[in-house]
């Protein structure tokens, strides 16, 4: 007897966990997953970002701050996206020179896709390794799942389900507040976005208890400690006091965008843009649920709505959560298509560091997944066939996103410094100083800004201490003091590196010091 629950799970989740490490092993290639030094190509856009801050966190000694970065100014690892509770956990061990985790990071979110889907379905009473797998393959192709690359700690939304998963457990058994506070600690530590979607999902359980007329202290008391330990570990490693951009409602969540078929292999011909009210929502906005979601949500609808009706009704503090989470997503301009239908004005202070809204949809389209996918397995053998064929219309569905992740993967950008002859330079040096700065470049200026970045990657695979980085969010905004940097002396063992745009300030400002590396300026 005690062998039947055993042998039921390894079949709900082996399934799930074979499927994502299969997924993993075709979409990243191996120099993707385990990267070194002296490659003859580069990421580029934020995983660059990514790639700089983790190598010099991994390299630098333990420091408080914990996240802190001393070769990077201090600024710390979670407002450079470098994910820290992976970095944390691989920074005792000694890696190859150049590693970083970044790409290791797509691997785990991949392989603990699936198997997260199914905790949160079997949390809400799914059984039959058939429904598991369908639910494990419906989750791992989610559009806005598979479309996250780029940003690689935003694949996270294996957390989202595994909060998902805990709401039904916490419900029947306090005990499990435990793992809620440790799962609200590993979300803030991969990414604050993904932190708030957990917490929201945690204070579900005493809003549903409340309105179920139950006992809720206990469950109440265990929020509080979750969001207690977030607030406390924001508090120890430097999260308070950050700001950034602003610009809450501009990357929204546009109402037509779970409908909008971008990307889809059967649909895709009927959105061949992406849809934004604000010029700049689409990306960032996209939640196209796919085509295999929607008809299971539709056969739901008609094989088992009695179901969904009772589920709505047994889980009120749920479905607040989702409104709250929708209405987040929608910001204070709700955009329908090309249009702004309602525009509230300035938001609120606190809502401006959220200005890529459009993610808080993500609990909600796996919500519908969840209560699409229990409905229909528990409608006879009729929802479980169409279940099944839902998830495999899903996966179809998906196929040109996947084929854009392993495009992505497998780029080769090759790099337009002089890489093999830097390389040496930037090794020797004790201290790297680079021209322009990344506030003195202009905003619109995104090609410097690229270059710049560049050499920060390429100057990473030795890390030193660097005077100039890019930041989402800071404590103090960056100023721009070039010209006092360029002037002063160079110290012993610096080297200073000018794009073209600042090499003759710095060669002015150093007479006689400076030497042409293809289109840089290197001073010693």
């Amino acid at each position: 007897m005690r062998q039947r629950p055993t042998a039921e799970k390894l079949a709900h989740y082996g399934p799930a966990a074979l499927l994502g490490l299969a997924l993993a092993a075709w979409l990243f290639p191996a120099e993707f997953l385990f990267p070194r030094a002296g490659l003859d190509w580069r990421p580029v856009g934020d995983a660059a970002q990514h790639a700089i801050a983790q190598r010099h966190f991994l390299a630098a000694p333990w420091s408080w701050p914990l996240l802190a970065v001393p070769t990077l100014g201090g600024a710390n690892l979670a407002f450079m996206d470098g994910i820290p509770a992976l970095a944390l956990a691989l920074k005792p061990f000694e890696g190859p020179a150049g590693f970083h985790a970044v790409g290791l990071f797509y691997a785990l979110a991949w392989a603990g896709q699936g198997v997260a889907a199914v905790f949160a379905a079997r949390g809400f009473g799914l059984r039959g390794w058939l429904p598991a797998l369908s639910v494990a393959v419906l989750a791992l192709s989610m559009p806005a799942f598979i479309l996250r690359y780029g940003h690689a700690a935003l694949t996270g939304h294996a957390l989202i389900l595994l909060a998902l998963g805990l709401y039904p457990r916490l419900l029947r058994d306090a005990r499990w507040w435990a793992a809620a506070v440790a799962l609200q600690l590993l979300a803030l530590l991969t990414h604050p976005y993904l932190a708030l979607m957990v917490l929201a999902m945690l204070a579900a359980v005493p809003v549903t208890l409340v309105l179920r007329g139950g006992a809720w202290v206990r469950a109440g008391l265990g929020l509080v400690a979750a969001a207690g330990a977030m607030g406390g570990a924001m508090l120890g490693l430097g999260y308070l006091g950050a700001q950034g951009d602003g610009g809450y409602g501009q990357f929204a969540l546009n109402l037509l965008a779970p409908v909008w078929p971008r990307h889809s292999l059967f649909l895709g011909w009927l959105a061949p843009d992406d849809v934004s009210a604000t010029g700049h929502s689409g990306w960032e906005g996209y939640n196209w649920l796919g085509l295999g979601l929607w008809a299971a949500i539709l056969a739901a609808l008609r094989l088992n709505r009695a179901a969904l009706g009772a589920a709505l009704r047994r889980h009120p503090g749920l479905a607040l959560a989702a409104l709250g989470c929708v209405a987040v997503a929608v910001s204070f301009r709700v955009g329908f298509g090309p249009w702004v239908l309602l525009d509230l004005g300035p938001a609120p202070g606190v809502l401006e560091q959220f200005r890529t809204s459009g993610r808080f949809f993500w609990p909600v389209a796996y919500l519908l997944l969840l209560a699409a996918a229990v409905a229909l397995a528990r409608a006879g053998r009729r929802g479980v066939i169409a279940l099944a064929a839902c998830a495999a219309l899903q996966f179809a569905d998906a196929a040109p996103m996947r084929a854009g992740l392993a495009a992505w993967a497998g780029e080769r950008a090759a790099w337009t410094i002089p890489a093999d002859r830097l390389r040496p330079v930037l090794a020797e040096a004790r201290a790297h100083t680079l021209f322009p700065s990344w506030a003195c470049i202009p905003e619109a200026d995104w090609r410097d800004r690229v270059r710049l970045l560049e050499v920060l990657l390429l100057a990473s695979e030795t890390p030193r201490p660097v005077n100039t980085m890019y930041v989402a969010r800071w404590r103090d905004p960056p100023r721009c003091d070039d010209a006092a940097a360029m002037a002063a002396p160079i110290a012993s063992g610096e080297v200073r590196i000018a794009l073209s745009v600042a090499a003759p300030a710095l060669a002015a400002a150093q007479p006689g010091r400076c030497s042409e590396l293809g289109e840089l300026l290197v001073c010693r």
